[in-house]
């Protein structure tokens, strides 16, 4: 073979490539080509993939980019002439190894210097890094074919010379292409005469975006994906003629019979293209120790320093595991990544930015507990260091660190500053198409009906790595729906060539590499969304390369224990140290066995809070089972979890040697580690080889699993492994237990995590219990821009008997705080209140005391950001309760309050003076503002108010006094469409029938393409809100009953699917008053009735309605039902009347439910 394609856009070209590496290589080989090139829109995402997938192909990868090329200097931002000429294209392709570096350098000031609509470079930074590369002059968008197009063919060949000149004699080419356009055909003819009169050479590319000729159709889906449009839409963007896939050599030398050189000269260049990545070797930034030290020697004063405080009763063993530990960490060279995350913890603390126990397996380090990274005592809870590092099997450790929420950015800074800018880097992570997602995407671009597509989707389990060939054979509906209807089985095929691909590109939310020199040394570029620059290769790519990569993780809850603690001291006057609290505390650990766990950590979903309350915890241990069983997967071996624990009996080990190591999780293997001790105590391996039996376990080797097999049973001389059969346990009982461990070892957890986790779990239900009131202040301070959250947590603090008080702008902070064991409202949750505000006023109220009245407010902070739409907003939210007036009379004087104050400030600023400057102190209360004897708004204004500016109800609720009435009808309340992100589903079932019911507070109306009315409404209930689609043919009938703020019971079917919140789609409204009452009317006897009827009936007549008059006869114990005719409307009115004739005790109203209404809509 004597052609190679060097023009090839894969699937990370993200707008307009669905050429899938590991196809593309595999099509490659099987024309029978031994060499390919990447080379993206202006990226190198792909580069390792390929170079990997190429390399185990037996191919040989070319690494390249087609980067854009500005036309003037890359530090321009002005449009030049129309979209098409802010930059033309340019494929470049490494040589040897230099030329891959200055590669990555080029497309990184792409990003970071040149980005304007596309990260554009120019001729300054292809000179400076042109060494080791090979230039092609690209497609129709080259600099020298846009010329020729334009009929410049003497500036196309100008534009030449200067790439000849840059990159070198024989190192640039002119590229012919044809994909069947005409223009294509004339700019070829130049090219060829080009060649002839500049003498460079000529090469042959086709323009290759997917890979096979009939993945035409799905690339032109991909193309509307990206650009937001459909396929029967005229205005896009498109790439006819379907040439542009992989051709076999034959098909090329048959479009280019005249350029036999020119394709020759693909296979020269593929064979000049050597490029060598090295994996593996680590990268580590060095770490700046104390004058005197070395980094091992300042490691161990560090490590001892901590480990004396810690064991200080040590009897040598401890000391011993510790050497231990620090020898591995020497001889595997990760002494100074210790240190610089030491560092980096140890700035943390020392600013007071709360820091995670751990997470992950670094919990099982002696050394890592010494340094104060984690703070979870390994020996406690039989944590394993190798699981973390293993001496056998040489890889990075991986420490990830939590961090307080809202600080974290500040450690981050730190790290910058430390290392430098151009050392921290944070990471890229790809969005991909998900089976569910693209056959949404797939299905908007053919303009399906969105109910049909929905339907398809929501027939795709939500597991995790479901892919639509899995769907199909997992899901029956689906399958019939694919074999049965032509539009799924289109739909459905065209969705899997798309599915997989990436989709955009996002910010990992955590990882930051720090490398010991410039990142783009040794990874290329890229800019997010919010131009901070990142990688442009994923974590696990950065890996393998040997780069440093830390996860800075923001944990809400580590926020939230901290402005509890905060709080509580500030209440009790005295320190909290969580981590010398008891950790087995019976109050606490009763409390979490309750199930009342909102706000917990780990333990507050549903699913959770009846697990806790099966499981009753009587020790951390217990919670640490707790959270690593409630997985998918382990799920399953809770049953036997709980047998075990509540009848110890029951518990059997298979031989004496499991029994230290399986009694603490009852007789069950739950954890990674106890799978590693089993083979360390029972067949006697170390704990490295014990840690790569685990390993292959949980990732399903077979082969490594049998060979295993054979060792821990009957032993392994030449390997050291002495097996269980010469340790007093028979063949079948070491068979039986290898089974087990294999059952198990596909879920077990990893127990250093669970255990970092259920600590901080404990924490919050400490807080919880013991200070329950700045807990739940704190908790809903994190949740603050969350309303839906914060109704959910108001009702958690009512139903524990906690009093939620409006915000006041004499007593509140920023954030939810507590006042006289009531929770006071934060005021920065106030709408259009910003953080500055509050910290103005908060800053003035301390400095100069309360404000006294609504004036002294506005004298004092008229001038501190305070203008009108914050006055009126903490007049409406009952932040300005405290302050003499109503509200509504401080709102009706606030805005010329303001407008005076303003113009007295003008006045003086001018010198001039105003009437009050010569009145006497005591006198100037005759001149202060009056207010109009407006009264107060009445209670619903009140609570309109509330909500418009909290977003929640404080004071009370429209629908309070509903209560009983909607407690008996509904079968769901809005918080049960919720869904859960652990487990990925909500309370209520996707496609149940459920009734919510509540106050109608939005609703937007629309047309369908039949021209038909429907409607989106929102019902709001006690704990929330949920958006209910109303189709054409139920909102014709029942548009009268659903207008804004109607209280209405509805029926329905729900609709869970892949939003954070579910739908319901209406079947039925019935209206709160259309719900029947019984009205009850206790006699003493017959006789006393018969002798008042008249009477009653005349008072009756006045009040007609829907509600049914029952008369009950004390002595005869019977009842009476008037006729309907008498029924009446059960006024409060009416009521009064009735009472003060019959006696308070003997008139009742009996609410009915809404079954006993007909079916009416």
């Amino acid at each position: 073979m004597s052609f190679a394609h060097l023009h090839v856009h894969t699937e990370y070209s993200l707008l307009d490539g669905s050429n899938k590496i590991k196809e593309c290589v595999a099509r490659v080989k099987e024309l029978g080509m031994d060499s390919v090139a990447i080379t993206d829109h202006g990226v190198m995402f792909g580069v390792i993939d390929f170079y990997r997938a190429a390399r185990a192909a037996g191919i040989k990868p070319i690494l390249g980019c087609e980067v854009y090329v500005a036309p003037g200097s890359r530090f321009d931002k002005e449009a030049v002439g129309n979209g098409d000429d802010r930059y033309y294209h340019l494929v470049l392709l490494a040589e040897n190894d230099e030329g891959y570096h200055n590669l990555m350098k080029i497309v990184s000031r792409g990003f970071t210097e040149g980005y304007y609509y596309k990260p554009r470079v120019d001729m300054e930074v292809l000179k400076e890094f042109h060494r080791g590369i090979i230039a092609l002059s690209a497609c129709l968008a080259g600099e020298v074919q846009k010329n020729i197009l334009r009929g410049m063919y003497d500036e196309g060949k100008k534009a030449a010379y200067r790439y000849q000149e840059i990159f070198g004699k024989g190192n640039f080419f002119l590229e012919l292409q044809d994909h069947g356009m005409q223009e294509q055909k004339l700019v070829n003819q130049s090219l060829l005469r080009m060649s002839r009169e500049t003498g460079i050479d000529l090469v042959v590319t086709n323009d290759i975006h997917y890979t096979y000729a009939e993945d035409e159709k799905p690339h032109d889906m991909l193309l509307c994906i990206q650009t937001g449009k459909k396929l029967s839409d005229e205005n896009r963007m498109r790439y006819e003629g379907g040439q542009y896939y992989i051709k076999s050599e034959e098909e090329m030398r048959e479009i280019f019979p005249y350029a036999a050189d020119a394709l020759d000269n693909t296979h020269k260049i593929a064979e000049r293209c050597n490029v060598d990545i090295e994996f593996g070797v680590t990268k580590l930034p060095q770490f700046d120790v104390p004058e005197g030290y070395t980094s091992w020697e300042y490691l161990r004063k560090l490590c001892f320093d901590g480990f004396n405080k810690h064991y200080p009763d040590d009897d040598g063993t401890l000391k011993e595991r510790l050497e231990y530990e620090l020898g591995v960490i020497q001889s595997m060279g990760y002494v100074d990544y210790f240190l610089i995350v030491w560092d980096f913890i140890h700035f943390a603390k020392s600013h007071d930015i709360m820091v995670g126990p751990g997470r992950g397996s670094a919990a099982g380090s002696i050394v890592a507990y010494s340094l104060g990274i984690t703070d979870i005592d390994p020996i406690r809870y039989q944590l394993l260091f190798e699981r973390f590092l293993n001496p056998e099997r040489v890889s990075m450790p991986d420490i990830d660190i939590d961090f307080c929420f809202e600080r974290r950015q500040e450690v981050i800074d730190y790290v910058v500053s430390k290392y430098g800018k151009d050392r921290v880097v944070q990471i890229v992570t790809f969005g991909t198409l998900a089976a569910k997602g693209v056959v949404r995407d797939v299905g908007r671009v053919l303009d399906m009906p969105y109910a049909k597509c929905d339907s398809i989707a929501k027939m795709i389990p939500g597991d995790l790595g479901m892919t639509l060939d899995k769907a199909l054979k997992a899901s029956p509906d689906l399958r019939n729906a694919y074999q049965e209807d032509d539009e799924v089985k289109y739909l459905i095929d065209m969705s899997r060539r798309l599915e997989g691909l990436p989709r955009h590109t996002s910010m990992h939310a955590a990882g930051v590499v720090i490398s010991k020199a410039s990142v783009d040394e040794y990874v290329p570029l890229s800019r997010a969304a919010d131009g901070s620059i990142t990688t442009q290769f994923t974590m696990t790519t950065l890996e393998e390369l040997g780069l440093l990569k830390m996860d800075f993780l923001g944990l809400r809850t580590l926020t939230v224990i901290q402005n509890a603690v905060r709080l509580a001291e500030k209440t009790c006057k005295k320190t909290i140290d969580l981590y010398n609290i008891d950790y087995n505390d019976k109050n606490v650990l009763d409390a979490i066995g309750t199930g009342k766990n909102d706000g917990v950590f780990q333990l507050e979903s549903s699913g959770m809070k009846s697990f806790m309350k099966e499981l009753k915890p009587e020790n951390l241990e217990d919670i640490i089972a707790g959270i690593s069983l409630y997985r998918p997967g382990p799920m399953d071996f809770i049953p036997r979890y709980l047998k075990g624990k509540n009848d110890k009996k029951s518990i059997t080990y298979e031989c004496p040697q499991l029994e230290p190591i399986l009694s603490p999780t009852y007789g069950c293997i739950v954890y990674q580690e106890q799978v590693m001790q089993i083979v360390r105590d029972l067949a006697g391996y170390t704990l490295g080889r014990s840690d790569l039996v685990r390993r292959a376990m949980s990732k399903k080797k077979g082969s490594v699993m049998e060979k295993e097999r054979q060792n821990f049973v009957y032993g392994n001389g030449e390997e050291g492994v002495k097996g269980c059969i010469a340790n007093g346990i028979d063949e079948k009982t070491a068979n039986h237990i290898y089974d087990e461990m294999i059952d198990f070892a596909k879920y077990a957890f990893n127990k250093s995590h669970a255990a970092a986790y259920a600590v901080v779990s404990y924490q919050t239900a400490y807080l919880k219990y013991y200070y329950p009131v700045e807990f739940m202040a704190a908790l809903m301070t994190s949740v603050k821009d969350n309303v839906t959250k914060v109704s959910e947590y108001i009702m958690a603090c009512r139903q524990m008997g906690m009093k939620i008080v409006p915000p006041d702008i004499n007593e509140g902070e920023g954030g939810f705080s507590v006042s006289g064991g009531s929770i006071r409202y934060g005021l920065s949750a106030i709408k259009s209140i910003g953080q500055s505000v509050v910290e103005e006023i908060v800053k003035e109220r301390r400095e100069r005391g309360e404000f006294k009245t609504l004036e002294d407010f506005v004298d004092r902070m008229s001038s501190k950001e305070v203008n009108k739409r914050t006055l009126e907003s903490f007049i409406k939210s009952g932040a300005m309760d405290s302050l003499p007036g109503t509200r509504k009379q401080k709102f009706l004087v606030s805005a010329q309050l303001l407008d005076q104050k303003n113009k007295e400030k003008k006045n003086s600023m001018e010198g001039q003076m105003t009437m009050f400057d010569f009145v006497a102190e005591e006198e100037k209360e005759n001149f202060q503002v009056t207010f109009p004897n407006v009264g107060e708004y009445t209670k619903d204004e009140l609570l309109y108010f509330e909500k418009e500016m909290l977003g929640v109800y404080i004071s009370g609720h429209p629908m309070e006094a509903y209560i009983g009435l909607w407690e008996r009808n509904v079968t769901a309340r809005t918080s049960d469409f919720i869904v859960d992100e652990e487990t990925g589903e909500a309370q209520v079932r996707d496609g149940a029938i459920v009734t919510i019911g509540g106050m109608l507070t939005a609703k937007t109306v629309k047309t369908t393409r039949t021209n038909k009315m429907m409607a989106f409404v929102t019902i709001e209930d006690l704990y929330g809100s949920v958006e209910v689609l109303v189709f054409p043919r139920d909102y014709e009938k029942r548009r009268d009953l659903l207008e804004q703020d109607a209280k209405v019971f509805i029926t329905g079917k729900a609709s869970i699917g892949d939003d954070p919140v579910g739908k319901l789609i209406c079947e039925q409204v019935i209206p709160f008053e259309a719900v029947p009452r019984e009205l009850w009317l206790q006699y003493p006897d017959k006789e006393a009735y018969f002798s008042r009827e008249q009477e009653l009936l005349d008072l009756l007549r006045g009040y007609e309605g829907n509600d049914q008059v029952i008369i009950y006869l004390g002595k005869e114990k019977a009842k009476k039902v008037l006729p309907r005719n008498w029924n009446v409307e059960a006024k409060e009115e009416l009521l009064d009347a009735l009472r003060g004739k019959l006696g308070e005790k003997n008139v009742k109203v009996l609410e009915k439910t809404i079954d006993k209404v007909g079916r009416r809509g």
